[in-house]
């Protein structure tokens, strides 16, 4: 194998790639990454896989001698990234049995691999159709929803975001069980036939934000084709391919949890809020992390505060429209900012019924996003 290619093409797909290598690899074929040189397309591919999360890149080349190795992934990156801008050659055929040699402009570095045979191929899936998705509602869905899903490995459904697609849209689910985040957006691709295939699937977050990282250096407009099948499911666009696992299961049935009718409704800027909540959070107790809201419907202002033992206390007010009662409730500052955060939109909603029952946030206008958070009691 031998090819010449732009060091910058090479650099970007590598690391991308690289995040589909495990950190502590059960074999040691799996830290590195598979190069696949075709002389016949000029083209070279990348392929990391850790067996549960795969990702695959291309770029053109050109391509001498086509052939393919494998090479550590962390020694290549770094060596690969420090090069100067231009032409880089790497080569198998050169000095270093079962490994290649880089050679740029400024210097020339030979690197040990191994031989291909042991490296585990990407899944493939051949039945079903694929679905064709927008590649902007896509990212809209996980910007708005991956911030929710768990930490806690132990929950392991729960760490997953649950996509749920439809005729026309596209659902996208995330909960810790503390917070939950719903977002739909619009499917543009969708095929005029009314039966077409449902799906519902759960994708480990892990492999999500990779895709969400990937489809970021994309042009609006790019439309990705997405198979799933027997606890696999395949995202491919242009020249990329990402592959995770399923997540095994039944998702919590989300809907059931969003109330539908509200006595309380809160209009507010978002920036203003999260400015204020972001101020007063320094005085916050670490051990609770609480902030509480005073709804002041008589005089439509919102009053927030904080009391933290042996710290200090500290209050912000701003105008609010408020519709219904006056009432105090209070919330774990964390996932109130997460929330507020990924709510797209300049003013949004607060929808209430009691201090100890579940709150909605939404934007008002833009992506149809449903933020559910639950309120903290307050100790008098």
């Amino acid at each position: 194998m031998k090819f010449v290619c732009n060091q910058s093409d090479i650099s970007t797909n590598l690391s991308l790639v690289s995040r589909a290598v495990p950190s502590r690899p059960t074999h040691p074929i799996l830290a590195n990454v598979l190069l696949t040189a075709d002389a016949q397309t000029g083209q070279v591919s990348l392929t990391a896989f850790d067996l549960s999360l795969g990702i695959r890149t291309s770029f053109l080349a050109v391509v001498e001698t086509g052939g393919e190795i494998t090479l550590p992934a962390k020694l290549l990156n770094d060596i690969i990234s420090r090069m100067p801008q231009g032409e880089l050659a790497i080569d198998d055929e050169g000095e270093t049995p079962l490994g290649a040699t880089i050679t740029s402009t400024s210097g020339k570095y030979q690197v040990r691999g191994m031989g291909v045979e042991e490296f585990p191929e990407l899944p493939v899936i051949e039945n079903g159709e694929a679905i064709h998705l927008p590649v902007e509602a896509l990212t809209e869905g996980l910007r708005g929803s991956l911030f929710a899903t768990s930490a806690d490995e132990t929950k392991q459904i729960l760490s997953g975001l649950h996509l749920s697609i439809e005729q026309e849209t596209l659902e996208f689910a995330a909960t810790d069980g503390h917070r939950l985040a719903v977002v739909q957006t619009i499917n543009e691709n969708a095929p005029l036939e009314a039966d077409v295939a449902q799906l519902e699937v759960t994708v480990p977050a892990k492999a999500l934000r990779e895709l969400e990282r990937m489809l970021g250096i994309l042009n609006d407009g790019a439309v990705l084709s997405l198979h799933c099948d027997r606890g696999q499911v395949v995202f491919e666009w242009e020249n990329h391919r990402l592959t995770s696992r399923t997540l095994e299961g039944q998702y919590p049935a989300y809907r059931q949890l969003i109330p539908r009718q509200f006595e309380i409704q809160v209009s507010l800027e978002r920036k203003f809020l999260l400015s204020a909540i972001e101020r007063i959070a320094v005085l916050a107790d670490q051990k609770n992390n609480i902030v509480k809201f005073t709804l002041d419907s008589a005089n439509q202002e919102l009053a927030l505060s904080v009391d933290a033992q042996d710290i200090g206390s500290g209050r912000e007010s701003m105008p609010a429209q408020i519709s219904g009662d006056s009432i105090d409730i209070a919330f774990n500052i964390k996932y109130l900012v997460d929330g507020l955060k990924a709510l797209p939109t300049s003013e949004i909603q607060m929808q209430i019924n009691t201090p100890t029952s579940p709150v909605i946030l939404t934007p008002l206008g833009g992506v149809k996003m449903t933020y559910l958070i639950m309120p903290v009691q307050i100790r008098t």
